[in-house]
């Protein structure tokens, strides 16, 4: 299937202006992640997450006055629906301790509007960050994976830029995170263990549209001989043009129906996933190759990929 056939779209000349853009976009991430920083969810900072479910519709600063004069503190807000209340709470004492506290702070407040408690869920600080180092160590071994195989299927420039444009999906998402982090209640996007599976995917995700625009490189490197390297690299992204929008397209469809229908406890995920996928086909397009052929344009070594001649 064929959505574009015979496209002649001069990515390269633009690329110093994504360049720009990227460089934009990474820098405003930093800066938030320096001043704002993320949001953790319990599994990296600790803590007890209490979910609410009342029988009819309910004001949330009703909820946290109520829990907050029961010495409940932390984070209480909307998660969903205007009945479902999530409570992001410190609460040093036993889990059951904190369950009777909030059911009889809320059933002596909110007699007429009964309550369910859906799900409490608590991690220990120690726990917290062991969750934490072993989430930093599988982004860096799937990182250390990637650049091992491409290097070994390509040659060494096309994995560097690989991994430079990995960095460039999950830093945007990442930045994007920090920027609206806490700003909606039905989207609190704070990280947890579903958001780094997201970074993963992301990283998987991305690397698949790469390699893809690598083959084709390497196919027309060989077939033909030239050495005209920006005619040639501009030739394998409108070839893979269709096939990467294609791929995209339906992907992008399938997490959106995820994203507004699946509710709130897999929201952030599914966001990370929408933003991860715009960024990483704009990033095999515009980053990936790009930097592969500024690489050899500064460097005068002619490209030999594994298996060329």
């Amino acid at each position: 299937m064929q959505l574009f056939s015979k496209t002649d779209i001069d990515f390269i000349s633009y690329r110093k202006i994504a360049y720009g853009i990227s460089l934009v976009l990474v820098i405003a991430g930093v800066v938030s992640l320096l001043f704002r920083g993320l949001n953790y969810g319990i599994d990296f900072k600790g803590g007890t997450e209490v979910v609410l479910r009342f029988e009819q519709e309910i004001a949330v600063g009703d909820v946290r006055q109520v829990l907050r004069d029961a010495g409940v503190s932390g984070s209480i807000k909307s998660y969903g629906t205007e009945r479902s209340i999530l409570v992001q709470t410190d609460f040093e004492g036993d889990v059951n301790q904190l369950r009777t506290l909030v059911s009889n702070a809320l059933n002596d407040r909110f007699s007429e509007n009964p309550h369910e408690l859906l799900r409490i869920d608590a991690v220990g600080p120690s726990i917290a960050s062991d969750l934490k180092w072993a989430a930093l160590k599988a982004l860096l071994g799937a990182v250390i994976a990637i650049l091992l195989y491409v290097g070994i299927r390509f040659e060494f420039r096309f994995a560097a830029a690989s991994i430079v444009a990995i960095f460039h999906d999950v830093f945007i998402v990442l930045g994007i995170f920090s920027l609206l982090g806490g700003v909606f209640d039905v989207m609190p996007l704070d990280i947890n263990q579903s958001i780094i599976a997201a970074f993963l995917t992301i990283a998987g995700y991305s690397i698949n549209d790469t390699v893809v625009v690598y083959d084709r490189i390497r196919e027309n490197i060989r077939s033909q001989k030239s050495g005209d390297y920006p005619k040639i690299f501009n030739t394998s992204l409108n070839q893979t043009l269709s096939r990467t929008i294609i791929t995209s397209g339906t992907t992008f469809l399938t997490v959106l129906v995820l994203f507004i229908f699946a509710g709130p406890a897999i929201r952030g995920f599914s966001f990370a996933i929408l933003i991860g996928i715009v960024v990483g086909t704009y990033s095999s397009i515009f980053i990936a190759a790009p930097v592969v052929l500024d690489w050899q344009l500064r460097s005068k070594k002619p490209i030999r990929l594994r298996g060329s001649s």
